[in-house]
């Protein structure tokens, strides 16, 4: 039997790093007023950021290029599926249920129509992980179904863009330009979509908000850049499940920072679905 490589040290502290990165500003969105209006303000700091470093580095291969249109728009439909989920529910409760649902559409996909096989140690991720969101889903005693089923598909476009942009960038052959290209296509087309649903005036008016919500969208761009190089030279599961540790983070930042309540049951959910989603990477 041959054993998969092990995950180098650098990268995994990068990984936890830009879960942390990704929790603080999910976060930030959160704890907005207007979120479609913070999360555009951040999609252009990220064009501000991105293109500049596309026009100068080298472009990546020609074979990579659909992968990277295909994963801005997904991202544009993450965008709307996130901010809708944190307009109708609470940090705490919303993100972990995004997350941890991605690694199991794509271990549930894989399995489907690549006719790979789930092992006991998957199917118990799986379960770990599906408990959790379960748990998650109930507010009191009652199944809040709005924010979940908006969280749920934000989970659908997070397991779309993240095996779009893995394969993308192994073909890319330049991580770095890769990422650029795709996240400045990403922000020009949120910008475009706000611009179109409500006017340039409004984005580009400064407000309340508006430094927070650009420097937000560095630091998101940077958190993916680290994801994106990581799946370009370790397994895209592992990669996954350590991102998506992120979700504890978000159960404390959630409690210190925006006054969400953090129960025991959220807690032991949260850990669930980290271990859950480790486990299954």
């Amino acid at each position: 039997m041959r054993l998969a490589p092990s995950m180098p040290t650098h990268v995994v502290l990068l990984l936890l790093f830009a879960a942390l990165l990704h929790a603080a500003w999910n976060a930030l969105l959160r704890s907005g007023v207007d979120r479609l209006w913070s999360m555009t303000v951040m999609c252009l700091s990220i064009v501000i950021a991105s293109a500049p470093a596309a026009v100068f580095l080298n472009p990546p291969a020609k074979a990579s290029w659909i992968y990277a249109a295909l994963s801005a728009g997904l991202h544009v439909g993450y965008n709307l599926f996130l901010i809708r989920s944190y307009q109708v529910g609470e940090l705490v409760q919303t993100y972990p249920i995004a997350r941890g649902s991605s690694p199991i559409i794509i271990t549930l996909a894989a399995s489907f129509f690549a006719s790979e096989s789930i092992g006991p140690s998957a199917l118990l991720g799986i379960a770990l992980v599906s408990g959790g969101i379960i748990s998650l889903s109930f507010i009191g005693k009652k199944l809040g179904t709005t924010g979940v089923a908006h969280s749920l598909g934000t989970g659908c476009f997070i397991a779309a863009y993240s095996v779009i942009d893995g394969i993308g960038v192994r073909l890319s052959g330049a991580p770095m330009a890769y990422t650029m290209w795709m996240c400045a296509l990403w922000g020009i087309l949120m910008l475009s979509m706000y611009i179109g649903m409500r006017d340039a005036k409004s984005l580009f008016t400064i407000r309340a908000g508006f430094i927070p919500a650009f420097i937000g969208g560095l630091v998101s761009l940077l958190a993916y850049g680290i994801v994106i190089y990581a799946m370009s030279v370790a397994p895209m599961g592992a990669v996954s499940a350590l991102r998506e540790t992120s979700v504890l983070f978000v159960a404390f930042i959630g409690y210190f920072f925006l006054g969400e309540t953090l129960s025991v049951r959220k807690v032991l959910a949260c850990t669930a679905i980290a271990l859950g989603i480790i486990i299954i990477g």
